[in-house]
């Protein structure tokens, strides 16, 4: 039996984090080289630390002579981000810290399995892909996460914009979200620990700082007497960044799905051009479960996609609605390959993947977030809602 009154805890982190400054990079870096190459394949991993970054990975282009000509590039980018997120320490600055470039070409190994002997495109790797949604909120995310994000969004905004100079990038946050007959109804924790200008600054400062922007973000009476506020419970937080902790690409998946409230297939998607069903099932599985909530078809559903490296179609399709459906989960799992084609080149078409859209999902999640005109987040329309009541 569905429990309906309970709480639940998802955690966020700025785009400030060691591992979200290294996402960031992997991603604008692939953005680069589809700009220039749609049909680039990249795998790109980033590491940072104190005064250093080191990138490597694969890359495959469709004129591989033109490999040289981009990674000379690779440090500018690079640097570009650090500086957009805001670093200028002593001993991470976006201008001086060291930046080594050890991309290379992609294993011909590799790509063979996802041209297919066959002509056709199979997949960049085997695994498992989930996509959740629930209508507890309007984005049709989990309401502990989706909050999480919203309320470090907000705190960037106003520290970039130079309304709180005091504040500085790196930072994480939780939320306990209270559930009353399986809705949310209130946050029993906040937790927020922020890097900060100076060590004369107390956590009492800090959250005299930060506590206006949280109330705006969350629901109004989700903060009551009751509340507990945990704003910088160690203290003092001026080390911040890969300085303080070294980063690296793809360490915070369940940061960018939903907050640990639905599975994770267990691949990280920074870095990764959409042949890689790592990443491109996933934002598929999430359009799916999306749309079937959007139609009306269940209050809360999950996608299951499987598939093997060199194997154009889903090895499986499943679906669960939590006994929340209007039609039998099984009856979803038939028309979800009537509407859509599950494929890698299948995915990449409907959701137009294959442009420079991805720097901007680095932080933040990748789900929950509007459609954007240019095709950024076009996996969280809810256009094939009216396909999916129709074939079910």
């Amino acid at each position: 039996m569905a429990r309906n009154d309970y709480i639940f805890t998802s955690e966020s982190v700025s785009e400030g984090h060691p591992d979200k400054v290294c996402d960031r990079i992997s991603d604008a870096i692939l953005d680069a080289l589809l700009a220039e190459d749609p049909l680039a394949r990249v795998a790109c991993e980033t590491f940072a630390t104190t005064n250093r970054v080191v990138i490597g990975g694969e890359v495959g282009l469709t004129d591989q002579a033109k490999l040289a000509e981009y990674m000379g590039r690779i440090p500018d980018i690079a640097r570009d981000c650090i500086r957009d997120i805001g670093y200028e320490q002593d001993k991470f600055h976006w201008n001086t810290c060291e930046i080594t470039n050890l991309l290379h070409e992609q294993s011909a190994h590799i790509a063979q399995g996802v041209t297919g002997e066959r002509g056709d495109e199979g997949a960049g790797d085997q695994g498992i892909m989930f996509g959740y949604a629930t209508n507890e909120t309007d984005a049709l995310m989990p309401a502990p996460i989706l909050f999480s994000h919203a309320i470090l969004r907000r705190l960037a905004e106003v520290r970039k914009s130079g309304e709180e100079p005091l504040l500085r990038p790196d930072a994480k946050t939780q939320l306990s979200v209270r559930y009353e007959n399986g809705k949310p109804v209130g946050v029993t924790q906040i937790v927020l620990s922020t890097q900060h200008a100076d060590d004369s600054q107390s956590s009492d400062d800090i959250r005299a700082i930060v506590e206006p922007y949280i109330r705006d973000v969350l629901p109004d009476g989700w903060i009551d007497a009751s509340t507990e506020w945990w704003v910088n419970p160690t203290g003092t937080f001026v080390i911040g960044g890969p300085d303080g902790d070294a980063g690296l690409t793809g360490r915070k998946i369940i940061v960018d799905t939903y907050g640990g409230a639905a599975p994770h297939g267990g691949g990280a998607f920074s870095g990764k051009d959409p042949t890689k069903v790592d990443r491109s099932a996933a934002y598929a599985a999430r359009y799916l479960a999306k749309n079937v909530v959007a139609a009306g078809l269940a209050e809360r559903c999950t996608i299951q996609l499987s598939y093997a490296i060199g194997v154009a179609k889903p090895l499986s399709i499943y679906c669960d609605t939590f006994g929340t459906g209007e039609v039998e989960p099984a009856a979803i799992e038939k028309a979800i390959p009537k509407v859509m084609d599950l494929t890698p080149r299948g995915i990449r078409t409907h959701l137009d993947l294959n442009r420079p859209i991805y720097a901007r999902t680095a932080a933040y999640g990748h789900f929950g977030r509007d459609p954007e005109a240019d095709g950024g987040f076009s996996w969280e329309r809810t256009d094939l809602a009216e396909a999916l009541a129709r074939e079910t």
